[in-house]
């Protein structure tokens, strides 16, 4: 695993823990200025949000308890500035699958675009 390997999937991990434990505080850091984020609905439309939206999102919620319930399933890195994160996390009573692209700023992996959508039921009791 390349060190670039090594620091996104510590990043995708933060991610994991700030959206299970609901932590804001993690996607000010990680999320670029410019973050959008996309949810594909069941029935196939969209609803979009920003970064001050999304962050509004994670305050309004409570934390689950435990450890985080997610798996990162993919990472694809191009030319050490781009990737792409495949993951699933749970948010009780669902389980999301999200996309998630990074660009490189100033040595930094920042959490640019997010599309996702519901995969079905968490395993995590709410």
């Amino acid at each position: 695993m390349t060190a670039a390997e090594t620091d996104l999937r510590d990043v995708a991990q933060r991610y994991c823990e700030g959206v299970y434990h609901a932590r804001p505080e993690i996607f000010e850091e990680i999320c670029h200025d410019r973050f959008a984020m996309t949810e594909i609905t069941p029935e196939g439309g969209e609803n979009a949000w920003d970064k001050a939206s999304y962050l509004e999102r994670v305050r309004g919620r409570s934390a689950f308890p435990g450890d985080v319930s997610a798996e990162i399933l993919d990472v694809d890195i191009a030319g050490d500035e781009i990737a792409r994160v495949h993951l699933w996390v749970d948010v009780p009573p669902r389980r999301y699958e999200d996309h998630l692209g990074f660009v490189r700023v100033d040595g930094s992996w920042k959490l640019l675009t997010k599309v996702f959508r519901t995969m079905g039921p968490s395993t995590v009791e709410a």
